[in-house]
C-alpha cells in the first residue's frame, strides 16, 4: 500500500499532556498554549477533560477554559467525557466534539476506570446516543493496544473487538493507544492487520507513546498499513505513569518533521510548533522532550548573525 499524501495530527498536549502534571497549570497558560498550537497549523486540538476534579485536579477548570476559549471555525476542540455527567457538562460548555475511552485490557480497565471492558462500553452508549441527538461528534480511544502494565502482551483480536464496538455505537474515529509504549513496528502492523478486518482503516488513528523510543518507527509502520491520523503532544508533554521517568506521548514536532521528510502534508508550521513547545516547556520549568525541538532550538542558539560569519 502506498503512503498517504496528507495526514491529520490530533494535538493532545493541552489535555493528555498536561493532565498528570504535578504543578497546577493556570487556565491562562492552557489557553495561550491552545492558541499557539492553532497558529502553528494544528486543526484538531484536544482542549480539556470533563472529569472529576478529585481524580484529575489539573482539569478542574474545564468549564472556565471552554467559556474563555477563542474558538476558530477551522479547528476542532474535542474534550474528554467519560460518562453522562461529563458529557452534560461538556454540552453546557458548548463542546462540539467529545471523546470516550475504553481499554483492550480487562486489568487496565478495572485499574483505570473501575469497571470491566463490557461495563465501560455500556457506560459510553448513552453518551454517544446523547451526542448524536445533539449533533456532536464522538471519538473513541482504546488503551493498551500493544501491551498492558498488568497483563503484558495484548491479543490483537481483543483490540479489534473493542474498536469495533466503539465504531458500532457511533464513534466516527477510534484512536488506538500504545499506552505504555512497548510496541514495535512488527507487532504494530500485526495488530492493525487484525483490527482492519473489523474497522476500516479510514476510521482508525494511532496514539503512540515513546517510552522505548519506538513511537516514530511505529508511526511509519502505521502509515505503511494505511493509517492517516495520529495523536501527538507538543514538546512530548505527558509522561508514562507506568514507567518511572519514562517519556510518554510522542512529540508533535517529531511527527511533523517525519511527515515533512516523507513528503506528507500536515498543514503544520514546524518552526511555530517548536516555538510553542519551547514556550510551554519553559512554563513547566524544563526542556522539551522532543529531539526535533531540541535540535532546532540548539541550531537557532548557535547560529551567528550574517554580518559576523566568516567570508570566503
Amino acid at each position: 500500500m502506498s503512503r498517504p499524501t496528507h495526514v491529520r495530527i490530533v494535538e493532545v498536549g493541552p489535555r493528555d499532556g498536561l493532565q498528570n502534571e504535578k504543578q497546577l497549570v493556570s487556565t491562562d497558560t492552557k489557553l495561550e498554549l491552545i492558541g499557539r498550537l492553532g497558529q502553528a497549523g494544528l486543526q484538531a486540538i484536544e482542549a480539556t477533560a470533563f472529569v472529576s476534579p478529585r481524580w484529575v485536579p489539573q482539569m478542574a477548570d474545564s468549564a472556565e477554559l471552554m467559556a474563555r476559549l477563542d474558538r476558530l471555525p477551522w479547528i476542532a476542540y474535542p474534550v474528554l467525557t467519560p460518562n453522562m455527567k461529563g458529557f452534560e457538562a461538556a454540552l453546557a460548555a458548548g463542546a462540539a466534539e467529545v471523546a470516550v475511552f475504553a481499554a483492550a485490557s480487562e486489568s487496565f480497565s478495572h485499574k483505570n476506570i473501575n469497571c470491566s471492558i463490557a461495563e465501560s462500553l455500556d457506560r459510553f452508549r448513552p453518551v454517544v446516543e446523547a451526542a448524536d441527538a445533539a449533533g456532536i461528534n464522538v471519538r473513541g480511544y482504546v488503551s493498551c493496544v500493544l501491551g498492558c502494565p498488568y497483563e503484558g502482551e495484548i491479543a490483537p483480536r481483543a483490540v479489534a473487538d473493542v474498536a469495533a464496538a466503539l465504531l458500532e455505537m457511533g464513534c466516527f474515529e477510534v484512536s488506538l493507544g500504545d499506552t505504555i509504549g512497548v510496541g514495535t513496528p512488527d507487532n504494530t502492523r500485526r495488530m492493525l492487520d487484525v483490527v482492519a478486518r473489523q474497522v476500516p482503516l479510514a476510521a482508525l488513528a494511532g496514539h503512540f507513546h515513546d517510552t522505548y523510543g519506538m513511537a516514530i518507527a511505529n508511526i511509519v509502520a502505521s502509515l505503511d498499513a494505511g493509517v492517516t491520523v495520529f495523536d501527538a503532544s507538543v514538546g512530548g508533554l505527558g509522561g508514562c505513569p507506568y514507567a518511572a521517568g519514562a517519556s510518554g506521548n510522542v512529540a508533535t514536532e517529531d511527527v511533523a518533521y517525519l511527515l515533512a521528510g516523507l513528503g506528507i502534508e500536515t498543514g503544520i508550521d514546524l518552526e511555530a510548533l517548536v516555538d510553542a513547545a519551547a514556550w510551554i516547556s519553559d512554563r513547566l520549568g524544563r526542556n522539551p522532550a522532543s529531539k526535533v525541538a531540541r535540535a532546532l532550538l540548539a541550531r537557532r542558539a548557535t547560529a551567528q548573525p550574517e554580518e559576523h560569519r566568516c567570508k570566503p
